[in-house]
């Protein structure tokens, strides 16, 4: 069975141990180094190799959002899945705008870290906790068309799904049609607003917050 590797950068030493304590009994996952400080990150993400990052959003020497922009600006192949005490959503669209795969708030993290971290590593995105979903739900429900972009009724509708934390085949289940036509939605809501990935679109969504 291949390991997942993982990297647990968190400066709350109780937090850090219970997470740690969760991953190691899952026979898939190791976790192969762990920091208290922002500034290390990078170093052992390159020297270590991990396949996902959970990553503090709050660290000394360096703030989560700006590892994971360093890490975005370096190319490196690690997934980074957020931990983070806040569910603020500029927190939220910051880190979604690096490409990471998800944002769990520690409250609710120990319920699904596992299933988590095995999701990201599998190259999915979209890994929320209820907090960070009910965030971008509700803008994302406020978000309509801006002009010089057209969304039809149906795709504002699958975007406000996606930003929910559904999957392709919940949302074909919801709305009776094929997962290929969902595809195709998604497909058209990318091209339509200029990004390339459902972190991208979510994040697209939570930045045009118009609450007034």
């Amino acid at each position: 069975m291949s390991q997942i590797r993982v990297l647990l950068a968190d400066d709350h030493p109780i937090i850090r141990s219970g997470i740690r304590l969760l991953l190691e009994q899952a026979p898939d996952i190791s976790v192969v180094g762990e920091t208290d400080r922002g500034s290390d990150v990078v170093g052992l993400v390159e020297r270590l190799k991990p396949d996902v990052l959970l990553l503090d959003m709050e660290m000394p020497g360096k703030s989560g959002v700006a590892v994971a922009q360093e890490l975005q600006h370096s190319g490196a192949a690690v997934r980074v899945l957020v931990l983070s005490a806040y569910d603020d959503d500029e927190y939220i669209a910051s880190l979604l705008a690096t490409g990471a795969a998800g944002y769990l708030t520690k409250e609710e993290a120990l319920n699904t870290i596992v299933d988590a971290v095995r999701g990201v590593a599998r190259g999915e995105d979209g890994w929320f906790s209820r907090r960070a979903v009910a965030q971008i739900a509700a803008l994302a429900r406020k978000e309509q068309t801006r002009p010089g972009i057209d969304l039809t009724e149906r795709e504002v509708e699958v975007l406000n799904m996606l930003s929910e934390g559904w999957t392709n085949q919940r949302m074909a289940n919801a709305l009776s049609v094929s997962e290929r036509t969902v595809r195709f939605h998604l497909s058209n809501i990318y091209e339509k607003l200029g990004v390339s990935s459902r972190a991208e679109a979510i994040s697209w969504a939570l930045k045009r917050d118009v609450r007034g």
